[in-house]
């Protein structure tokens, strides 16, 4: 849509002064104005350049419209554009909608209530999740692992705006900004299978586009099944969990995306998953035992706070009709917490 502009306004087709103009939007074969990925970042930045007037097709109106004080100018196609630049039709500016302030949990977060047993498990994250801090869970399959790390969300406190705005950039750039939800309030959670490329974990590609590690930004990475995630792949967390950012380079520049997530693995302690379970052995040698723990390695577990041991649940628990404490309750006390932190930092 720019380059189409500039052509009719070199070749005098249409007259108008758009120095303090920013035009996106993607031109279809039609005539349509088309959505066009990271609207929101881009917006942002005009308005930080003394930009005052953004032109964006109709259906990136409110995702740009976040941007408070900046006024944004939506229309459907070139033509509607030219008749307004001709004065004749006024200019349709966009009055964005109160946003929902509450947004859904993702569709598999679980409540700590109906997750049986396990409390001192329950505690471990509710003290991760408090301080910010990375945990890993250890312990055999069936155990609850998965469950509990599912539940991390509905404990996490809510994100300010600023959080909000930046996790949704984030997700503007990558094209995975629903149509529907023009800002992001929920933390993320993501969970990344263990078959996923380096490019898919940390980001990149030939324009470099954020990866699994900056698609949690303030929010979880679960990396389940962790010693299987290999050695090279979990190396390159190190400087993220440690700088909260990672830089991507490619011959044309560098890219910097924010990491600032909290990690939560699960492993097995052994490959068949019960070593040292009371109720069942284990029937591998103490050497690949051994050779599967080191497939984590020592800086990596350095930038790990918290380990946590689910052992198996006992069947009496698991048939109690009795709930556990709910996570709004739990959710309280980390906030309580981090407000505390707040003040004392």
């Amino acid at each position: 849509m720019p380059i189409a502009l500039g052509i009719l306004l070199s070749s005098e087709q249409v007259y108008a002064d758009v120095s303090q103009t920013l035009l996106l939007g993607e031109l279809s074969l039609d005539g349509s104005l088309r959505h066009t990925n990271g609207v929101l970042p881009m917006v942002a930045l005009a308005k930080e350049q003394g930009f005052s007037t953004v032109i964006v097709p109709d259906a990136d109106a409110k995702e740009a419209s976040l941007i408070e004080e900046a006024t944004i100018i939506p229309f459907n196609s070139l033509s509607q554009l030219v008749s307004y630049f001709r004065g004749e039709i006024p200019a349709p500016e966009y009055k964005s909608d109160d946003i929902e302030e509450d947004s859904p949990l993702p569709p598999l977060a679980t409540d700590l209530a109906y997750i049986k047993g396990q409390e001192h498990v329950k505690r471990a994250i509710e003290v991760a999740t408090a301080g910010g801090h990375n945990v890993i869970m250890v312990g055999p399959p069936g155990s609850g692992k998965t469950l509990l790390a599912r539940s991390i969300p509905t404990i996490l406190p809510p994100m300010t705006n600023e959080e909000a705005l930046e996790v949704t950039k984030i997700y503007s750039v990558s094209g995975l900004l629903p149509s529907d939800i023009p800002l992001i309030r929920q933390r993320p959670f993501r969970s990344p299978h263990y078959t996923i490329s380096n490019a898919g974990l940390v980001g990149g590609g030939h324009l470099p586009k954020p990866g699994e590690i900056s698609l949690s930004h303030r929010g979880v990475l679960f990396l389940d099944e962790l010693p299987e995630f290999g050695h090279s792949l979990l190396e390159t967390l190190r400087q993220p969990l440690e700088d909260k950012v990672i830089t991507i380079s490619r011959a044309q520049g560098s890219v910097m995306f924010p990491a600032n997530f909290m990690l939560v693995g699960a492993m097995n302690p052994c490959p068949c998953g019960y070593y040292g379970d009371p109720l069942r052995q284990c029937p591998c040698p103490s050497s690949l035992v051994s050779r599967y723990q080191r497939r984590i390695s020592g800086p990596f577990i350095d930038r790990v706070d918290i380990f946590a041991e689910v052992p198996h649940i006992e069947y009496e628990k698991l048939t109690d009709d009795r709930l556990g404490e709910k996570s709004k309750k739990v959710q309280a006390r980390v906030i309580a917490a981090r407000s505390l932190q707040s003040d004392r930092f």
